[in-house]
């Protein structure tokens, strides 16, 4: 029984270490400065940047105006464990030429996503820190990694450090579909903020 309790402790603390981090890339992903937000919630500069940096504790009163704010509800904005479902709802976010489907849902060093890519022309080689793997469900895949071009099909998989320049989306005319594990940095280069293709 105390086990149990301890595991629920951890996980309230884990939720509640994660909201700072979650308000901010909610803010960061609808491009949203600080001052902006507070002019919406008519909460203080400081006071949203002492929250984004969890140096101060997020309390409802500060939590359902961000929530309002950000058009999410305040589950979701928390990251709230869902009791006793473990399932994934995904919801698709249309990027450009790209439909994007998170596979996870809890905030962490690793996220799965499956991403639909339009085709499109190559665009410059991108480096950033972190570890990617990549699983083709179908279609064909380009992958350009470093001085390599090469394609991958369905059931093919690679991965390889983002140190390394690289891109990759569908290597002819039609879309490709890819299962895609990597970290934060992964993230916001290819589901956050991709850049135009040329």
């Amino acid at each position: 029984m105390g086990d149990l309790g301890g595991t629920g402790d951890d996980e309230v603390a884990r939720t509640l270490a994660e909201v700072g981090p979650r308000l901010r890339a909610a803010r960061m992903d609808r491009g949203v400065t600080l001052a902006t937000l507070s002019e919406a919630t008519g909460i203080s500069v400081s006071t949203l940047s002492r929250l984004e940096s969890g140096q101060r504790r997020a309390s409802l009163e500060l939590l359902l105006p961000l929530a309002r704010a950000h058009q999410m509800p305040l589950d979701e904005l928390v990251g709230a464990p869902e009791v006793g479902d473990p399932r994934v709802r995904p919801v698709p976010r249309r990027l450009e030429r790209m439909t994007v489907l998170p596979l996870s849902r809890q905030p962490g060093a690793l996220q799965a996503y499956k991403m639909i890519i339009d085709p499109l022309p190559p665009d410059e080689l991108r480096t950033h820190e972190g570890y990617e793997w990549l699983y083709v469900l179908s279609g064909r895949l380009r992958l350009m990694l470093a001085d390599r071009d090469m394609e991958l099909r369905h059931g093919e998989a690679a991965e390889f450090d983002t140190r390394l320049p690289h891109w990759f989306g569908p290597a002819g005319n039609e879309p490709v579909e890819v299962l895609s594990l990597f970290g934060r940095q992964g993230e916001r280069m290819h589901v956050r903020a991709r850049p135009a293709s040329r």
